[in-house]
């Protein structure tokens, strides 16, 4: 084949054909509600009935053989939600959770509290022999971490955290994938959603008959600096370090859970670098609005940009010498990629023009595929039946390990894995200066 002085680099990028396939995955089915033995059953108690509880509960109910028996929550409006979910107008409830804690007759617990309440309700939940799923993040800070960890496996008991789409087909097909070689060894992950509404912003209207009389203010404050009643920070903590982890806990941990379950790690970043601060909700909140986070997973770079005032969608994309894989909340896209020269280099465009035809036609007659054998790059879409956030399985699991002492999807320390990388966020965010954590002594340093 002769070739032209001009070569043109379009003519041989379009070689190749493209091949788009789009399969669909179904969850593994849970079992349909039916009379389960009284001695089968599995009976929780329920602290916290807010926002993510009041989603959690009826969740929970609806799968076969569980049943809530009891409720705890400091507000008492949350009581009568209680009731109102279960259809149980007697459900026993209390302000006082140690009372499901000391009831015989409750299996286990489901917890959706505050990030301040995490560390006091799991270790006391195991001290007093009960299993707990306990939503994410784990903790509020390094050290309770630890201290969950130990109550957990000191106890042997059941602790499952509470990002639920490491239970999700999608996040088992995407482990799948990378397992079987689709990208190769990954050499970047790049994690990343955004926000622009006030909701998602956390500004949450607080109850309206919310007083000092029908909510125990000083003890929901727990450790945190004492300070007169305010609702607004009542339903909106995640805005506060004393009381919440900010964008880092709230979303950014669902990004790294579903990463480690992904690509099977299950470890602490060794450091984290965070930029960020308060540009869209300057409400009075001391939690960034936008944070960007650079960490290193044993010598992998992981990106995380994360922020309140722009809404894009929620992606977890790896990168690798085959290909990308890229999640994006009911979708997995695997594009494959060869990595080798689909043309003659452009560098060639320096050489002269007898010189750079002797060069092109040799490559030719070396990498040109014969007409009809040319390849074929392979993109590949998976499509869930739902999105990735899947509670149902994520609790389902926990129920079913309460009874079988199997292995639950995000036990203590994994999900304690998960919370460390974002704590170490925030506090690179807040020493505007890179952190390191230290495994041995289980702390930061700078």
């Amino acid at each position: 084949m002769k070739s032209s002085p001009s070569f043109p680099r379009r003519r041989f990028l379009q070689g190749g054909a493209l091949a788009a396939t789009n399969l669909f995955l179904l969850e593994d089915a849970l079992p349909a509600q039916t009379q389960v033995a009284p001695s089968d059953r599995v009976r929780f108690g329920m602290i916290g009935i807010g926002m993510q509880g009041s989603g959690l509960l009826p969740n929970a109910i609806g799968l076969p053989g569980v049943e809530c028996i009891g409720a705890a929550d400091l507000y008492d409006g949350r009581h009568t939600l209680a009731r109102e979910i279960t259809g149980n107008a007697n459900l026993p409830v209390s302000r006082h959770y140690h009372d499901l804690l000391n009831r015989k007759d409750i299996d286990c617990i489901v917890a959706a509290v505050p990030d301040h309440w995490h560390m006091r309700v799991v270790v006391d939940a195991c001290n007093a022999g009960k299993d707990i799923y306990c939503e994410k993040p784990m903790s509020h800070t390094i050290p309770q971490g630890f201290e969950m960890v130990d109550a957990a496996q000191r106890n042997n008991r059941i602790v499952q955290i509470g990002s639920q789409r490491v239970s999700s087909a999608l996040c088992a097909k995407a482990l799948d994938l990378y397992k079987g070689g689709a990208i190769g060894d990954v050499e970047l992950v790049e994690l990343s959603m955004g926000r622009n509404d006030p909701n998602g912003a956390w500004q949450y209207p607080p109850p309206p008959d919310l007083s000092p009389q029908n909510l125990d203010w000083d003890t929901w404050l727990n450790d945190a600096p004492k300070i007169p009643f305010d609702p607004i920070r009542f339903a909106r903590w995640r805005c506060w370090k004393e009381y919440g982890t900010g964008v880092a806990g709230d979303l950014m941990v669902h990004l790294l859970s579903g990463m480690q379950k992904t690509l099977g790690w299950n470890e602490a970043p060794r450091s984290a670098t965070s930029l960020g601060g308060i540009f869209r909700w300057k409400d009075g909140r001391n939690m960034p609005d936008t944070l960007l986070v650079i960490f290193d997973y044993h010598g992998i770079p992981v990106y995380v940009r994360l922020n309140l005032g722009s809404a894009t969608p929620e992606t977890a994309r790896f990168l690798g010498p085959k290909g990308v894989m890229e999640a994006n909340g009911s979708e997995i896209r695997l594009s494959r990629q060869r990595g080798i020269d689909t043309s003659p280099s452009y560098y060639s465009g320096g050489f002269p023009a007898k010189l750079r035809a002797e060069y092109v036609n040799q490559w030719l007659a070396e990498h040109e595929p014969p007409i009809g054998k040319e390849p074929i790059e392979d993109n590949t879409v998976f499509r869930g039946s739902d999105d990735w956030d899947d509670v149902r399985p994520h609790l389902w699991t926990f129920f079913q390990a309460v009874k079988s002492r199997q292995p639950v999807t995000e036990d203590a320390v994994f999900g304690n894995h998960a919370a460390i990388a974002c704590h170490m966020a925030n506090e690179s965010y807040f020493r505007k200066a890179p952190v390191y954590f230290d495994e041995t002594a289980k702390s930061l340093r700078s």
